[in-house]
């Protein structure tokens, strides 16, 4: 049985961790960037938090009005997780209703559909679906041909996973009664493989001149390379995600394939003034003033006590000088930007509809 919770009360739970004016249902939502974008790919460093950022994405499309499918390649069901729903099948389930603009009588909000793409049930259904091979497919995988396929040509994998994501974005006649959607997101792989994994084109040059599957690779191309596709990237402010996020965003241009947004993750409060990091970075935050408004808030004071503090406030700054660093050289990267908080809560169902309603409000959904 689902352990999907009610929308309502979903809503509820959000309205009361964010209520106020954080409250993401009363934010002015600005204009989308990706007007034309049809398939999102989010990739970025594990460890960076690209299937949350995916997720949060799919909700913020959603809450625009859009009809989202949100698809993950890497086998992990993490979509499962997130949204706290009994691991998917190869099938497209609705799993979550994204945020209502105008509030609980606004019924505009759009609906996410998720689906876990698996490379063996992808080719059973190309072949049902081009070859009408039925029972001679499910034949085929009772004595496991389609597997020892796909595992002599990583290549041919990829073809499949990406062939099922292009099918989502172009429905076409052969599969009768599939559901339409506005948008995909698709969990791609890490961004060390981002590049291989979409230019599945090249991948095949090497195992198939000409056919069928080389044609399907080709015809897919002509999507990912096309302004219907953005690559997104995820990032922390920290030195190896960055430089991995640059050296992946010249890799995808140099594949010709076309550069989205880049997301910044896990980003802390910036409550401190510059003036004030600068200071604690010295040291030379007054330790006397300090010592005076823990007795005024009826803190027991002791050396011990504010030596913690001083030094935890310039690791803080230090901290912070580096975050800062890495955020100029993401700007210099010449993308649209978009920030993301860390949430102190962790990342549970109601804090990605607020990461939904930071990147709705933001302009990338």
């Amino acid at each position: 049985m689902s352990r999907t919770r009610s929308l309502p009360t979903v809503r509820t739970d959000l309205l009361r961790q964010v209520g106020g004016r954080n409250d993401p249902l009363s934010r002015v939502s600005r204009v989308s960037d990706w007007p034309r974008v049809r398939l999102h790919v989010v990739t970025g460093k594990g460890g960076t938090g690209k299937s949350t950022v995916a997720a949060g994405l799919a909700l913020g499309l959603a809450s625009r009005g859009k009809d989202v499918l949100l698809c993950e390649v890497e086998g992990r069901q993490g979509i499962a997780r997130m949204f706290d729903v009994d691991p998917l099948p190869y099938a497209e389930r609705r799993i979550a209703t994204g945020l209502r603009s105008d509030g609980p009588a606004d019924d505009t909000a759009g609906v996410v559909h998720a689906l876990h793409i698996d490379a063996e049930a992808a080719l059973m259904e190309y072949l049902a679906m081009y070859y009408r091979l039925g029972r001679a497919g499910r034949a085929l995988d009772r004595f496991g041909v389609i597997e020892f396929a796909t595992t002599i040509a990583p290549g041919v994998r990829d073809v499949l996973l990406t062939g099922k994501v292009y099918e989502a974005v172009q429905r076409n006649s052969r599969n009768k009664g599939a559901r339409e959607y506005d948008a995909v997101v698709l969990d791609a792989p890490p961004t060390g493989r981002i590049s291989q994994f979409l230019n599945v084109s090249d991948e095949l040059a090497g195992l198939a001149k000409v056919g069928p599957v080389k044609h399907q690779a080709d015809t897919m191309m002509t999507l990912f390379r096309s302004p219907r596709t953005a690559i997104h990237f995820v990032t922390v402010l920290e030195e190896m995600p960055v430089q991995e996020t640059a050296d992946g965003i010249a890799q995808v241009r140099a594949a010709g394939l076309p550069v989205g947004g880049v997301v910044v993750n896990l980003v802390r409060p910036r409550d401190l003034r510059v003036k004030d990091l600068a200071t604690a970075r010295k040291g030379e935050l007054d330790r006397a003033a300090i010592s005076s408004d823990l007795t005024a808030a009826r803190v027991d004071v002791s050396n011990g006590l504010v030596d913690g503090l001083l030094g935890e406030a310039r690791d803080h700054a230090v901290r912070r000088a580096l975050e800062d660093g890495q955020r100029k050289l993401v700007k210099d990267l010449g993308l649209p930007t978009y920030e993301l908080p860390r949430l102190a809560q962790g990342v549970d169902l109601g804090g990605l509809y607020e990461l939904a309603a930071c990147l709705r409000d933001g302009g990338m959904a």
